[in-house]
């Protein structure tokens, strides 16, 4: 989590309907299928938990399938997935397991046959945000995130193994950031998983397979966020000039701008002399330069104010119908409502308002939206920024200051709570992307740093509690309208702050206070589609009918 950067949290940039469900499952898939020693012909997918019991309404299926074929998580094609699987001769097949107790709620077995008659079984787990780990090869744990190019080693376990493997990269001037080795007793098959900070050359990967005890070598590539190759050179051993004490200096550089809480949030921002926004553009910067790559996080900004600002426009023009067909239209006919009158909401909020209702249509009509934390949080943030650019008359500039101070509190939530439904509920998701955008709202008014923090933790305890009761496993209802609900409040919560309104607890507490409520928060109020508004009488009578 200390190293989660913008785009992990601003982000990914995906089809929809869920970060957790969609996103996650897609990139579980596609690590999948880099394990593979030829192109998957036939899987079978075994779905526990909150992934049993949304399945397609979530899209997870498709995105499963779309994984294997190798798409990106921001790839159209996603919602096409079954047809070009069959039109690639790949068949599959899904399978429910409501009673299984495992670990994370969002949990998937897939076992993959490949065209040469190889067999794969994984278990992944989506654990937010987009974000997937391989928790589990040919029935021996492991631990492969995708967040580096990861080198996966199937070997006997014996002595020097290991130490050839590491002398391989060695010679091919490839630096190692992690080595674990995996086993399920002595002397039996193993796996070596390594994170390197590079690529890897075809001649080091050759100089593996040639030792006897190794089995075969498979490459994990590095997955960014936003579906791209993480890529970059190793910055121990290349950008930073090749020295130990270049390595350390980029090492202290990201030590001297990382924070772990609002209070060390407040402390560089201090230290630095600006805003939310500031601080963590220079930890992106520090993170970049410790990985070896060049920052771009004011790039990957106007990407993604590019994508928000299409998904919360197009439906106001021409709306999409939903995957479950519970939402569709909304957004323009609130617009009309309002142009026509008598309008109860009208100005910065009834903007707002209506941007987060089109992009919960974009998303639920599995379009592209900017995971904002999450895809059912994913109108909040976008409906108060260009609500803000377009009633304040404010510049590229101050979307992307909002966008990176936006970023900066969802990190600290991401890491010191969650972001993911599946485990902390709806305000995990909503409540995250509140505080993000009342941070944001203060930060592009010229508002400091502490008061930035003061409406995030408003806008988080004002929707704490609140449970992820999608109904019929949709992101629909009542996600859509909490978006536009949210929206409101954050701004009311930025207005607050900005009078100078403090808080008896402040950021930090009332994140952790966010993590104890979900933590207590029942299976069925946490994204499973049994409780709250999902298990009201008219809900399940329109599931019933449309099962």
């Amino acid at each position: 989590m200390e190293t989660l950067g913008f785009a992990d949290i601003v982000g990914p940039i995906m089809v929809g309907p869920s970060s957790s469900h969609t996103a996650g499952a897609l990139r579980i898939a596609r690590m999948a299928r880099s394990l593979l020693a030829a192109a998957p012909a036939r899987a079978e997918f075994t779905l526990y938990g909150s992934f049993a019991h949304t399945q397609s309404g979530h899209g997870t299926d498709k995105a499963l399938v779309a994984g294997l074929l190798g798409l990106a998580p921001d790839d159209l094609g996603v919602r096409d997935s079954f047809e070009r699987a069959h039109a690639a001769g790949l068949a599959f097949s899904f399978a429910c397991d409501r009673e299984a107790g495992v670990e994370h709620p969002n949990t998937v077995d897939a076992r993959i046959v490949d065209a040469e008659g190889g067999v794969l079984e994984v278990r992944g787990v989506s654990v937010g945000g987009g974000a997937a780990v391989v928790t589990r090869i040919d029935g021996i744990d492991v631990n492969v995130t995708g967040e580096h190019t990861s080198v996966v080693v199937r070997q006997r376990d014996e002595t020097g193994v290991l130490a050839h493997i590491a002398g391989c990269f060695s010679d091919c001037a490839v630096n190692i950031a992690t080595t674990r080795m995996y086993r399920t007793r002595r002397g039996s098959d193993a796996f070596t998983v390594m994170e390197l900070d590079g690529p890897v050359p075809a001649e080091a990967k050759a100089a593996i397979e040639r030792h006897p005890a190794v089995r075969d070598v498979r490459i994990v590539p590095a997955d960014g966020p936003a579906g791209q190759p993480a890529g970059g050179t190793d910055a121990r051993a290349g950008a930073a000039g090749g020295t130990a004490g270049a390595a350390e200096q980029a090492e202290e550089r990201f030590a001297a701008c990382d924070f772990a809480s609002g209070a060390e949030l407040l402390d560089r921002c201090a230290e630095q002399g600006t805003g939310l926004a500031g601080a963590f553009l220079a930890r992106e910067q520090a993170l970049a330069a410790l990985d070896g790559r060049t920052c771009d996080a004011l790039p990957y900004a106007d990407r993604a104010l590019a994508v928000m600002r299409a998904s919360a426009t197009e439906p106001l023009r021409e709306p999409a119908p939903s995957m479950g067909g519970l939402i569709g239209g909304e957004a323009r006919d609130v617009r009309r409502s309002r142009e026509q009158g008598p309008a109860v909401v009208d100005g910065l909020a009834g903007a707002a308002m209506e941007y987060a209702l089109a992009v919960l249509e974009t998303n639920a009509s599995m379009g592209r939206i900017v995971a904002a934390p999450t895809a059912g949080s994913a109108g909040v943030v976008p409906g108060v920024l260009l609500a803000l650019e377009q009633e304040r008359g404010l510049d590229a500039a101050a979307l992307r200051r909002g966008l990176l101070a936006a970023g900066a509190v969802g990190y600290l939530i991401a890491r010191n709570a969650t972001v993911s439904g599946a485990e902390g509920g709806c305000q995990a998701e909503i409540g995250a992307a509140a505080a993000m955008a009342a941070a944001a709202a203060v930060e592009m008014a010229g508002g400091t740093p502490a008061q930035a923090l003061d409406a995030a933790a408003n806008a988080l305890s004002s929707l704490m509690g609140l449970v992820c009761d999608p109904v019929g496993g949709l992101v629909e209802v009542p996600c859509q309208k909490r978006n536009a609900t949210a929206a409101a409040t954050a701004l009311v919560s930025a207005q607050i702050a900005l009078a100078g309104v403090g808080n008896l607890v402040g950021f930090d507490e009332t994140v952790a206070a966010m993590d104890a409520v979900g933590r207590t928060l029942p299976f069925e109020l946490r994204e499973s589609a049994l409780g709250g508004i999902a298990a009201a009488p008219s809900a399940c009578a329109w599931c019933a009918a449309h099962a």
